[in-house]
């Protein structure tokens, strides 16, 4: 039963002492006075008695057992003891040579410290903690250590890995049943059969349902927007948004359905029935939510297509407008040169214009270039009615398929939305005589009057249409329409904590951000903060020479910042460290890492399977580099000559976001712990900036743009720690404002980093960025270009700051509404806390937020809030230039870590292949993953090659080593043969477990 879940040689392995780290030697290995007391009774106890029974005291509380082996303790723990109680560590040697003296010294340890021995009573406890957790978790090594940690918790011995796996077996096989148990009130017969027919290949579809369901669109067309809404369509007819699979834990559900995506057909058709609905039922009502989300995602990426191409061609038509109005305007320049002369009387005016001055065929042929007055909106509209076709393709079985709602500022916008459907629904075509037009933009009210006007229902029906649909894809947006069932597209509220649920966690928070709970207080240190920063910009704008100062006519002048100076002897230590690392193979660098971080180890199966093959490293790492340097599996295989279907198949079930993620953190993990990481910096400072790549193929992520593209691409955003980790990676559209994904990985860093500071570029710069940074606890500090230009706020009237401020106060031209932001101040603290605790994805609130209107109180108190930090942070930053260093160099930071990654991507001049986000998301990763290999293992090398240095005698100053950057491929080959054979490479590091450093100016 054990071997299901570990191979003889990993039980084995749970049975003795692992290694020990320096802050558990310090944490477990220090005896106490009443410790030593314990130890030295004074009952002829002897040397080797006294280290062994410490041995065993102190791994109890370390490991919560103690190895039959005490004499294979760690040496450095047995030296530490030994130390404490004046003996000689050798003597652990003769400890322990009858079982009775161990087991005897294993119940006076466990008596002394409180600790009894798992009977009956905690295996039961034990055995309902693990149910409990394999419901939510089907991975045997993770509830294993659960079960663990359960144990050391409640200071029970822990029984053999044997007994504790089988308890684990016993737990998943128990997890399967009780789900089968909870949701068999959902599995009639008839859905049953139901759920069959999906494995069933349907000719008309030309696959099964299941794949059907699981194959998302790869491009906005009308033809795929009602693709997705047939499939909408079918899940509704299987009764999949009425499903209620709450009974399930969300893990346990998330789990069901990754595998049901994964498996086969065929594989789901051989499991027994308690297995396989459970997974069919799970998926159905996934997918009846992933759909609807991806029907409105296609509406709204559909009509903004269409919307985009109309703008452009309005401005081409505008250009060409200004082009043939030449004539015209000379023409009115002619006229006004002659109505503005005072030297001719006014009765020779009109003569001069229709005589020999202008003449009567200059004034003919202007007549004859007369065009229309333009609307408001320069014909934008105009321009989208020539797509009213294409959007009647789709627009309407949207409207049909999809349910609406909305506060009350959406009211007469929802109502046009049901009489739209009842328009498609009928096949009326002329616009009822009380369909409301109050939704429409001030811009575009003049062609639904014109058209009424004229009588043309035609036209106003075409006008009022795409009003409708425009309004109701900007309410989606904004938040103030949203749609019921839907998660990307859900009711704002549900995004932020209930008041019940905030009222117990409201002090917890303020605790953590550090903030008063009453607007008074927090408006007054918010006040506080604003004058102390104000007034050291103050003092520079009065020396009036510096690189901030104000010119003749009071505007603020900004000089660039100049180079920063790298000290020469930084640029000569790199070189040298560059000529004294090893050349390695990319291949052989991945192998080495794994066996100091065990990164490898963290890629799972998606199924909870086990059993891992001798050869399953080396296929993970070529699907890694397959990825990561864009050769793609079928390349790597005739490179590698690991065949295509164990690559794919390696692909499939172990690597994805989850398990990328794992590995990326434990290679972070192992950087930071490295002598040389901390002289990059300190950890507390990260930074973001997008990446752009291009796309082949057709993708719903792909956007065409000419500045980056010759076609179509995409970016990844990534976040980057001062230490020179990537510890984020988002696949984005890259039309998308970046600014709106700054928070997502910041909150969900799983890393031991603390990042208290966050730089970016002014594409990740937004009023409700700087708020909700300061609401929750950091710093925003962007580099805004033309931050000159920006408004700054004043908390009181104009006449108080600038009496205060002589040089300051001018430039604060806004005055705030800070009654507004004490007004909503508890709510922007639920809002923060709603994001601090998980209960909201941040990209999600700050996409709505950002582009909700004034009316919208709560966005409208948060933007005030984040104008007040905006100016403090703008004062602070033109006040002090090394403050301003320090933001360009972690920006730079991020620029070489791209640049890095660019080396990686080498093949298929680096361009995306991958159809669909979670296959471009894993690409993403894995890049990820490849470029922190590389930084963690050139620091590594970098602090060996220092070392040696400073043996030799050579000072080398920290301060210098900060400058050098480890982002950097020169000893490193991508290219070439790709032989991954994990047995000889590790046998080349040779007894130091390193690879020889060079000596300096020769090629080996």
């Amino acid at each position: 039963m054990a071997t299901r879940v570990f191979a003889d040689e990993e039980l084995a392995r749970l049975r003795e002492f692992p290694d020990i780290s320096r802050e558990e030697l310090f944490r477990f290995f220090t005896l106490t006075p009443a410790d030593v007391a314990f130890l030295t009774p004074g009952r002829g106890r002897g040397p080797a008695e006294r280290l062994g029974l410490s041995v065993a005291l102190c791994s109890l509380p370390w490991l919560g057992f103690v190895p039959d082996r005490v004499a294979d303790a760690p040496p450095v723990a047995v030296a530490r003891l030994a130390d404490q109680l004046d003996v000689d560590a050798s003597m652990i040697r003769s400890y322990g040579k009858r079982a009775q003296t161990r087991t005897e010294h294993l119940r006076l340890a466990a008596q002394y410290l409180g600790w009894r021995p798992a009977s009956a009573m905690e295996l039961k406890e034990l055995d309902e903690f693990l149910l409990a957790r394999a419901m939510e978790h089907d991975s045997p090594t993770l509830l294993f250590r659960l079960g663990c940690e359960y144990l050391l918790s409640g200071k029970v011995i822990r029984p053999s890995p044997d007994t504790v796996v089988r308890r684990v077996v016993h737990a998943r096989e128990q997890a399967q049943r009780e789900t089968y148990d909870r949701i068999s009130h959902e599995l009639t017969p008839q859905r049953c059969a139901e759920l069959d027919a999906l494995l069933v290949a349907d000719v008309s579809i030309g696959m099964s349902r299941l794949r059907w369901l699981s194959t998302g669109p790869v491009e906005a067309s009308a033809a795929a927007v009602r693709n997705e809404v047939e499939k909408l369509g079918f899940l509704r007819g299987l009764g999949a948004d009425t499903l209620d699979m709450s009974v399930l834990p969300a893990e346990r559900r998330r789990f069901l359905a990754t595998l049901g995506r994964r498996l086969t057909v065929q594989a789901l058709e051989r499991r027994d029935p308690e297995r396989r609905y459970p997974i069919l039922l799970t998926v159905v009502a996934q997918s009846a939510v992933d759909v609807l989300d991806e029907v409105v995602a296609l509406f709204d990426q559909a009509l903004s297509a269409k919307f985009s191409a109309a703008e452009n061609r309005m401005k081409d038509e505008l250009a060409e407008r200004g082009k043939t109005g030449e004539d015209r305007q000379a023409l009115l320049d002619d006229l006004l040169a002659i109505v503005t002369d005072l030297q001719i009387p006014d009765e020779d005016i009109g003569g001069l214009i229709r005589g020999q001055g202008i003449g009567w065929e200059r004034l003919r042929a202007a007549i004859a270039q007369a065009r229309p007055r333009l609307p408001r909106d320069h014909g934008h509209l105009a321009a989208l009615d020539a797509s009213y076709t294409y959007l009647r393709r789709f627009t309407p079985a949207v409207l049909s398929a999809v349910r609406f709602a909305g506060g009350t500022s959406a009211t007469e916008l929802l109502i046009a939305v049901d009489m739209l459907r009842e328009l498609n629904a009928t096949g009326r075509r002329k616009v009822f005589d009380d369909a409301p037009t109050g939704f429409v933009p001030t811009k575009w009210r003049g062609y639904l009057d014109e058209a009424r006007k004229s009588g043309n229902a035609v036209a106003y029906r075409h006008f009022w249409e795409l009003c409708v649909l425009v309004g109701l894809r900007d309410g989606l947006r904004t938040g103030d329409v949203f749609v019921p069932g839907s998660r990307r597209y859900a009711d704002p509220a549900a995004y932020l904590l209930t008041r019940e649920q905030w009222e117990s966690q409201r002090a917890e928070f303020c605790r953590l951000i550090d903030k008063p709970a009453d607007p008074a207080r927090a408006l007054a240190t918010l006040t506080d903060e604003w004058h102390e920063a104000v007034g050291e910009l103050e003092k520079v704008l009065a020396d009036g020479d510096g690189p901030v100062r104000l010119d003749e006519a009071g505007d603020l002048v900004i000089s660039p910042l100049s180079a920063e100076d790298i000290p020469t002897e930084a640029i000569t230590l790199k070189a040298e460290l560059t000529e004294m690392l090893p050349f390695a193979p990319i291949v052989s660098l991945l192998i080495e890492l794994d066996k100091r971080t065990g990164y490898l180890d963290c890629f799972t199966h998606a199924g909870g399977k086990q059993a891992r093959s001798p050869e399953l490293k080396r296929n993970l790492i070529a699907v890694l580099l397959a990825y990561s340097t864009n050769l793609g599996l079928t390349n790597m295989a005739e490179a590698s000559g690991i065949s295509y279907d164990i690559l794919a198949w390696t692909a499939e079930w172990y690597v994805r976001e989850e398990t990328l993620r794992a590995a990326n953190l434990a290679i972070i993990g192992y950087h930071q712990r490295l002598p040389l990481t901390s002289a990059f910096g300190s950890g507390m400072l990260s930074s973001s900036d997008g990446q752009r790549f291009p796309t082949r193929g057709k993708s719903t992520t792909a956007r065409v743009a000419n500045q980056w593209f010759a076609d179509e691409g995409l970016s990844t955003y990534t976040h980057v720690t001062d230490q020179h980790t990537t510890y984020g990676t988002k696949v984005i559209v890259t039309t998308r404002r970046e600014a709106h994904y700054v928070l997502d990985e910041i909150l969900g860093n799983a890393t031991d980093l603390p990042i208290t500071e966050h730089a970016t570029d002014t594409h990740g710069v937004t009023l409700v960025n700087f708020a909700l940074f300061d609401l929750l606890g950091m710093q925003l500090s962007p580099r805004i270009r033309d931050l000159g230009r920006i408004t700054l706020y004043r908390p009181g009237p104009r006449a108080e700051a600038e009496a205060r401020f002589p040089c300051a106060g001018p430039l604060l031209t806004r005055k705030l509404n800070l009654d507004l932001i004490a007004e909503h101040y508890d709510d922007l603290l639920r809002l923060a806390g709603s994001l601090k605790f998980g209960h909201a994805t941040a990209s999600l609130l700050v996409g709505k937020l950002s582009a909700s209107t004034r009316q919208n109180a709560l966005a409208a108190a948060l933007k005030e809030y984040g104008a007040m930090r905006r100016t403090i942070y703008a004062a602070r930053y033109l006040s002090d230039p090394d403050y301003r260093r320090k933001i360009s160099r972690q920006l730079n930071k991020g620029e070489s870590i791209h640049a890095l990654k660019r080396d990686l991507i080498y093949a298929h001049e680096g361009a995306f292949r991958a159809r669909h986000l979670e296959a471009q998301t894993e690409q993403a990763w894995c890049l990820t993953l490849a470029t922190n290999a590389v930084i963690a293992w050139t620091t590594e090398y970098y602090g060996l090659a220092v070392e040696q240095m400073r043996r030799s005698g050579r000072r080398i100053d920290s301060e210098v080593l900060a400058h050098i950057s480890p982002a950097h491929s020169e000893n490193i080959n991508f290219f070439g043969a790709i032989e991954v054979d994990i047995d000889a490479e590790l046998a080349a590091l040779g007894p130091t477990g390193y690879r020889p450093l060079r000596v300096r100016d020769t090629l080996f």
